[in-house]
This record gives C-alpha cells, sequence and structure tokens, in this order.
C-alpha cells in the first residue's frame, strides 16, 4: 500500500494473486462489484455484505450555506448521500491486537 491508503489498482493486484486470475480480469470482478454497489444505491436499495458491513443513502435536506469566498449566502439543494456502517465482525477484526509470530524454541541450559 502506498501512503497509507490502497488504489483501485493495488486492490485489482491484491484480487488477481490472491485468486490466481490475470490482472485483466481481476479488474473486471472488481470493476463490476463498485458498478453493483454503485447500481443499487442509485435505485434506493440498501446493500448488506454479512460480516463486513452495509451501504445505504442518507438524505441530506436543502439548507443555507455560505460561499467561503465572498461570504455570500447560498442555498443548498437536498442530495442524497452514500454512507457505510461498519458490520460487527469487521470492526472487531480491525480493533484485535495483531498476530505474533511463535517465540523460537530455547535450547536448555547446558548442565555443569
Amino acid at each position: 500500500m502506498t501512503g497509507g491508503s490502497m488504489t483501485k489498482a493495488e486492490l485489482v493486484e491484491e484480487v488477481s494473486r490472491v485468486s490466481d486470475l490475470t490482472k485483466k480480469h481481476s479488474e473486471v470482478i472488481v470493476d463490476t462489484v463498485f458498478k453493483s454497489i454503485i447500481d443499487a444505491l442509485h435505485r434506493g436499495e440498501k446493500i448488506e455484505l454479512r460480516g463486513f458491513g452495509s451501504f445505504r443513502l442518507r438524505k441530506r435536506e436543502p439548507r443555507k450555506g455560505r460561499n467561503p469566498k465572498t461570504g455570500d449566502k447560498v442555498d443548498v439543494p437536498p442530495k442524497k448521500v452514500p454512507y457505510f456502517k461498519p458490520g460487527k465482525e469487521l470492526k472487531e477484526l480491525i480493533n484485535r491486537e495483531p498476530e505474533t509470530p511463535p517465540a523460537a524454541p530455547t535450547a536448555p541450559a547446558p548442565s555443569p
């Protein structure tokens, strides 16, 4: 990973490595998953991935905003915002202590 974040290209690379598929096939899979999530949200559906989390839309009401450059008041229209809620299992996996490799066995001390 670069700079603490994973790019789409790195995700495709990881799918390719783990699944023994070509990068092109892995890219199609990753793109299809993303497109399916986007399409379902566009239709107003909630996506639940057991053990991972759920994607849903939140509605933002119209409001009065302020242009930071000019200070003028502007009307901000209502909009839908995608929201991800992590699942219990994902939270537990992220917060568990990293596994430490077992210590190498030590040779018994020579007897005098």
